[in-house]
């Protein structure tokens, strides 16, 4: 038990290390996302627009450049988290075969990407609270946090199943931004009038966008967001999981001694 603690120690001490060389990421977690924020709040229009919060069964009306920077928050913190898990799965690919085939335990890789997932999502998240409570008031900043993290663990999932099959950080990138764009944009009544469809409760940050708007608008938490926020979540995060665990997995030739694992 002890050896299998000081390799996931070890594996997520390796793993944040990965994150933390990353200097995109960290440059655009702490310079673009205030920039991001305060722009995207005062750049746009104060019209009134109606948000209907479908987990609450309720119709609010919003300022749309809240509503704007909530959407914006939630899309800058699923880039981010995406995009980090990408580059540090994809370039650390070969490194982790090597320690699979000396015989590190390969579930211990598994939790420490998991672990890094989580710790990434959580710190992109309350930065990002931090900083729209301090643009205007927010009801249920919990509320916010949560939402924001909901939304970077998933996309942070596939940006870790993305890895299995790209191969360049700009690919993983722009496949990234294009799916949180469409997901985001369909439930912005700003930008399409399908906001209001039922369809919208499929797509990916629908839990999320939906305990965004109510941490600002209601003082209730709209629990039936939660479910397709949790599904998602797992669903991405295992999808990650297995295309990591399938990329790192070691085929030895036939009558080749396994390695004693640790």
């Amino acid at each position: 038990m002890t050896r299998r603690w000081d390799c996931y120690t070890t594996a997520v001490r390796m793993v944040m290390v990965e994150h933390l060389r990353n200097r995109l990421a960290l440059t655009i977690v702490v310079l673009f996302i205030p920039v991001w924020a305060v722009l995207i709040y005062a750049l746009s229009l104060e019209i009134a627009l109606p948000f209907h919060i479908r987990a609450a069964d309720r119709s609010v009306t919003m300022p749309a450049n809240v509503l704007n920077q909530l959407a914006g928050a939630l899309q800058i913190s699923a880039l981010i988290t995406g995009f980090m898990m990408f580059v540090t799965t994809m370039n650390s690919a070969s490194f982790d075969r090597r320690l699979v085939r000396s015989g590190f335990p390969h579930m211990c890789l598994i939790a420490a990407k998991l672990t890094a997932l989580v710790v990434v999502a959580l710190c992109v998240a309350l930065y990002a609270t931090g900083l729209i409570c301090l643009t205007h008031p927010t009801a249920q900043p919990l509320l916010l946090a949560s939402a924001l993290a909901g939304g970077a663990l998933i996309y942070g999932g596939i940006g870790i199943a993305l890895a299995a099959v790209l191969t360049t950080d700009l690919a993983g990138l722009v496949l990234v931004t294009v799916i949180c764009s469409v997901d985001l944009a369909l439930q912005s009544p700003l930008a399409t009038p399908a906001a209001a469809s039922v369809l919208v409760r499929y797509l990916p940050d629908y839990g999320p966008m939906q305990w965004a708007v109510s941490a600002v608008a209601l003082d209730t938490v709209p629990w039936n967001a939660a479910g397709p926020a949790v599904c998602w979540a797992l669903g991405t995060a295992a999808l990650g999981i297995c295309a990591f665990a399938r990329r790192t997995r070691v085929h030895r030739p036939l009558g080749e001694p396994a390695t004693a694992r640790p």
